[in-house]
């Protein structure tokens, strides 16, 4: 789960919150930039972080009593191979992307982790047999994985808080192609992407979290209770298409 701590107490936003969100931003893409495969891409890019249901599980507290931002969380074997199962599940298109992003996060990690190391080489093996059978390049499919990755960096910034004040510039990720994109606050509701990646001229978005105002937890039951009692909110943004805000300062 994200984890903001506000005036109020904590902004919690579910991985399944996040993913829809990167899902709305994906579905507003260029029509002629979509890969052939278009649903499944969809559907891997609102998915891939489906088997984090953090209620379910027993770890939601960090040491001070707080809830358990994702970034404190590292590479959990079951975990792993439970999302490559549910994905393969689904299909062997989205069992790629997914693959693809799980190597994304624990790359760095599999450097001083021998079981995170094994697990991202069974991946790779994985990944040229999907491939192969899917008559998809390695080329091609990186390239698809790179809408999936910067779908997934726009919602982060958005549900992390990080757009940048007073026009100032903040890069989203590298999309398909290798293009750098800038993300830019216009005003409290709107924001706009330079250069402009989507079909029509404004789309909107919207995420569900909750405001819990108790700040310290005894248990992961009791933060559980606290998470299903607390009021769910909707927050909205409206992205357009616009020139880039003059006198800029690159993040």
């Amino acid at each position: 789960m994200i984890v903001n701590y506000c005036e109020k107490g904590w902004e919690v936003i579910t991985q399944r919150a996040h993913g829809l969100l990167a899902m709305q931003l994906a579905m507003e893409w260029k029509r002629s930039r979509r890969p052939a495969r278009w649903i499944e891409t969809l559907m891997a890019i609102a998915e891939h972080d489906d088997a984090e249901v953090e209620l379910d599980g027993e770890e939601l507290l960090a040491p001070s009593g707080g809830p358990l931002n994702f970034t404190m969380k590292h590479f959990d074997l079951e975990h792993c191979r439970k999302v490559r199962q549910l994905s393969l599940t689904k299909s062997r298109y989205i069992a790629l992307l997914t693959s693809f992003h799980l190597n994304f996060l624990y790359r760095e990690e599999a450097k001083t982790n021998k079981a995170a190391a094994n697990f991202l080489r069974e991946q790779q093996t994985m990944q040229h047999q999907w491939l192969k059978e899917l008559n998809i390049s390695m080329e091609e499919i990186k390239n698809i994985y790179s809408l999936l990755e910067w779908c997934d960096a726009f919602s982060l910034i958005i549900c992390q808080q990080l757009i940048q004040p007073e026009s100032r510039a903040i890069e989203i990720s590298k999309g398909p192609d290798a293009i750098p994109y800038q993300l830019y606050q216009l005003d409290r509701s709107r924001l706009t992407v330079c250069p402009w990646p989507f079909e029509t001229k404004k789309i909107g978005i919207r995420y569900e979290s909750r405001l819990i105002e108790q700040i310290r937890f005894d248990s992961s039951a009791d933060f559980r209770k606290s998470f299903y009692q607390a009021e769910v909110r909707e927050t909205t943004w409206i992205v357009y298409k616009t020139a880039a805000p003059r006198k800029i300062k690159k993040v």
